[in-house]
């Protein structure tokens, strides 16, 4: 039986686990022990314990408990309700009124956040209650807070680039950067959208006057001052080279606490809230990564890379007919598996693939995130989606329409990239120097 033959069993028992309710690390990594039994029989199961040290003993991935930890602490500190006060006296006012707050506080708070659930969850939570009182279109706002949340992957800091360097052996710090110009342009297309929107069916949009005073903009900017001091205390520490990744996401943790402290209502009680919440998504999370390491270390044993990389070498596919292969694949995958789950069972087999074609990690490592961000508004498993649906309690056909042109906005960026690389790798390069 070939290695390549190995891996379509596993992912047969893996789908098969997934549709029988199998939690998504046990479904992935007991059919990387059954790989490595039927390759090699027991004693191929001999090398699981220095794979776990060697895998988990990363500096890299210390830098995910800290980022979730931060988002936790805004989050239940109050910082993101004066956020969204601030932005929506500043941004309200164009055509859109407070879905164009919808999205600019989602990219805000994407900023010193790094998932794509906590954002949605946190500004949808605050957003909704006054959306549904000025009676704005519930699918158009549903929608924009759906779409809004992806960009916490692709705005870095960001969880999945972290976990996808991890796998790719690439700087975590020249991925952030390259997600930023991607990431300002989609939030462009998000509002250019909901502008025009409100020009052509302004009946949906439920504008109110803001008063424009002196008074009004100063309290503004004092209510934005907390998250512009955690945006320069971690991404820009990045930005100019004083500190890696793990040590921005650790400034911005003791930041987050002293602001959520004097302009938020943080108190010890929410602060070991915090901690606690943080310690059980965290859990979850790198058990889910160290199944994944399983599985990479199953096909590495067996040569799967390898003839996977050859067969697809074989069918001379040309860099673009790769790409929209990959994309289909991304798309189908987005309806079963959700964000994280997709990079984890994917990136190890394709790493060698991808390589062979010399395609630059960088910027596919930006390509991958907006598939997953379109996976993650695509049903049935969609989890921004879920999210927005039990913030909300409204009808899910509801979200599920008002996402749509969202999604299309997302495959119009995606063409973009494809056309002009330099859209995500202008920035690393400037920081940096050209990718080698």
């Amino acid at each position: 039986m070939t290695a390549l033959t190995l891996v379509c069993i596993v992912f047969t028992v893996f789908i098969a686990l997934l549709v029988l309710g199998m939690a998504i690390p046990f479904a992935i990594g007991i059919p990387a022990a059954v790989y490595l039994v039927l390759y090699g029989g027991l004693p191929a199961l001999k090398g699981l314990g220095l794979m776990s040290w060697g895998s988990l003993n990363s500096f890299t991935l210390t830098a995910i408990p800290l980022f979730i930890l931060m988002a936790e602490i805004i989050q239940r500190g109050g910082l993101s309700q004066q956020t969204y006060r601030g932005l929506a006296n500043l941004v309200a006012r164009f055509p859109g009124g407070l879905l164009q707050t919808n999205i600019a506080s989602c990219a805000v708070f994407a900023a010193v956040n790094g998932s794509s659930v906590a954002t949605a969850a946190t500004i949808g939570s605050v957003a909704i209650p006054e959306l549904k009182r000025r009676g704005y279109s519930q699918r158009l706002s549903l929608g924009s807070l759906a779409a809004g949340g992806t960009l916490g992957i692709l705005i870095p800091p960001s969880i999945i680039m972290i976990v996808y360097a991890s796998f790719t052996e690439t700087s975590v710090a020249k991925l952030f950067m390259a997600g930023v110009v991607p990431g300002l342009l989609l939030t462009a297309m998000f509002m250019t959208y909901i502008a025009l929107h409100a020009i052509v069916r302004p009946r949906d949009i439920s504008e109110k006057p803001i008063e424009r005073t002196p008074v009004l903009f100063l309290r503004s900017m004092g209510d934005l001052l907390p998250f512009a001091g955690l945006i320069f205390g971690t991404m820009g520490m990045l930005y100019f080279g004083w500190a890696t990744p793990t040590e921005a996401a650790a400034l911005g943790c003791l930041l987050s606490i002293v602001f959520s402290r004097i302009w938020g209502t943080l108190s010890w009680s929410t602060l070991r809230e915090a901690l606690r919440n943080t310690v059980r998504i965290v859990g979850g999370m790198l058990f889910l990564v160290y199944a994944a390491f399983i599985f990479a270390y199953a096909i590495s044993v067996a040569g799967a890379g390898e003839q996977l990389t050859s067969f697809v070498v074989g069918l001379k596919l040309s860099k673009a007919d790769l790409i929209i292969a990959l994309f289909v694949l991304y798309l189908v995958l987005g309806c079963l598996v959700e964000g994280l789950g997709m990079i984890v069972i994917t990136v190890p087999l394709l790493y060698p693939v991808l390589v062979s074609y010399g395609i630059d990690l960088v910027w596919f490592g930006i390509l991958l995130v907006v598939f997953v961000e379109a996976g993650q508004i695509t049903p049935p498993i969609g989890i921004n989606l879920f999210v927005i649906h039990s913030v909300s309690k409204a009808d899910f056909s509801d979200i599920l329409i008002g996402t749509i042109p969202f999604l299309i906005c997302m495959l119009v960026l995606l063409v973009l990239l494809v056309q002009f690389p330099s859209l995500a790798l202008w920035l690393p390069e400037q920081m940096f120097g050209p990718s080698r």
